[in-house]
């Protein structure tokens, strides 16, 4: 039985403004209000930075994997009813680390949780996993900006 989306790329695209070929999460599964989403990456051989990323040994870089995390982020900050229509910016990037390559075929599972809000900027926490174990996590300093 096939897992429902709660929103597909195009419902993605009608939030977010990034496109191709800098937008990468899939779909998202699932979303509480103003605290947490979880979204899906599938990362196939055709992504264009495999071609530099490395020739024959084909490795998603660390700094998309982040960037995705933030793209899952600011689905769940901009689906909010108080910053719809506006943009999320990162402030910042602490505490990254990278755990294990992430290849062509793997789907990533992306979490990003805020943990404190307050007015327009906000720190969350991030966890991308392949298989159910962790690849990269990060916390993120974002800032809600006009569109």
């Amino acid at each position: 039985m096939a897992m429902k989306k709660f929103l597909t790329e195009t419902e993605v695209m009608d939030l977010i403004p990034n496109r191709y070929p800098i937008i990468y999460i899939d779909y998202v599964d699932e979303i509480e209000s103003g605290k947490k989403i979880i979204a899906t990456k599938n990362v196939t051989i055709n992504e264009d930075f495999f071609q530099g990323h490395f020739p024959g040994n084909p490795v998603m870089p660390g700094a998309l994997i982040v960037e995705t995390l933030a793209q899952a982020g600011s689905i769940l900050i901009l689906k909010s009813e108080e910053f719809a229509g506006h943009t999320a910016y990162i402030g910042g990037i602490n505490k990254a680390k990278f755990r294990q390559k992430v290849v062509p075929g793997d789907t990533i599972k992306l979490s990003f949780e805020i943990t404190k809000m307050k007015g327009s900027v906000g720190t969350a926490d991030a966890i991308a996993t392949v298989e159910g174990k962790i690849c990269a996590q990060c916390e993120f300093t974002f800032i809600v900006g006009p569109k």
